[in-house]
């Protein structure tokens, strides 16, 4: 096994004809790694998104064992396919948040798609909408346009890359109504599987997706979250600048922040967390 790749969360290895991916306890907000880890951020995770990939049947995904990987990264890695990555990040919004809500205050629209007038931070978008941003090795990605994904992509691709990320984000977020929690938006990847368009890397995840307990949600101010926007909001309130080396997270941060993580696993799929052994 070597390793081939180490993200911002993630580390990828090669391993025969297949690849193991394995989340770690690190988090990151503002494309910045911080240096304090969330014990069992990477399980809880790898975890959830197991549990997205067998509920989203019908979407192809890289996932080729959940179990047959090596001891020491038992329950926070899988073993997938390797895929050849389309270089776009793929977001739906549901709700005006986040980047999106920036943009649509300052032009009145989020990625060239015209918004109604007079939205409010956390308010239901009419329908949801494709939202993509470049794929950056490093900084930050950057807001494009659907058309902007066709110049590169060709207009049936991008047409597929907007299909199936608007139906993973409405699958999710439906199920997931259900269940108490609104999924705000959310982040997917697709690659390569030969000619087959394949979804990869972790879905519906609270890293990937904004998680909001729906019976707190108020339009008009900032919403209760089950995920890292937690971590962004302590780290926007030290004064930190965004830009490396990030803070230190106290312990009791990163002990609330674990709880966000593990209330978002046990909401959706309705089971009890147990720490996995390695």
């Amino acid at each position: 096994m070597r390793h081939i790749h180490a993200g911002k969360v993630r580390d990828l290895y090669e391993d025969g004809d297949s690849l193991i991916l394995v989340a770690s306890d690190r988090v990151s907000v503002y494309d910045v790694v911080l240096p304090t880890p969330i014990p069992d951020k990477g399980a809880l995770l790898t975890q959830l998104s197991n549990w997205w990939f067998e509920y989203l049947s019908g979407v192809p995904n890289h996932v080729l064992s959940t179990t047959d990987v090596p001891a020491e990264f038992a329950g926070r890695a899988v073993r997938v396919k390797p895929l050849k990555m389309v270089q776009v990040e793929c977001i739906a919004r549901g709700y005006l948040s986040g980047s999106g809500l920036k943009e649509y205050q300052r032009t009145g629209s989020v990625s060239g798609i015209a918004l109604p007038p007079g939205l409010r931070e956390g308010d239901r978008l009419p329908e949801p909408i494709f939202t993509p941003t470049t794929k950056a090795s490093e900084g930050h990605d950057e807001p494009i346009t659907f058309e902007d994904v066709v110049r590169q992509e060709g207009r049936e691709v991008a047409g597929k890359l907007r299909e199936l990320t608007l139906e993973i984000y409405s699958r999710g977020a439906a199920y997931a109504a259900e269940r108490g929690v609104i999924i705000a938006d959310t982040k997917v990847e697709f690659g390569w599987d030969g000619d087959v368009l394949t979804l990869g890397d972790e879905v519906l995840t609270s890293d990937s997706s904004r998680y909001w307990p729906a019976a707190e949600w108020q339009p008009g101010r900032p919403q209760p979250s089950f995920d890292k926007q937690f971590v962004r909001d302590w780290s926007t309130s030290t004064g930190w600048n965004k830009e490396y080396p990030g803070p230190e997270i106290p312990a009791d941060i990163v002990s609330a922040t674990r709880e966000k993580y593990r209330e978002a696993y046990e909401l959706i799929t309705g089971k009890t967390w147990a720490t996995p052994r390695g």
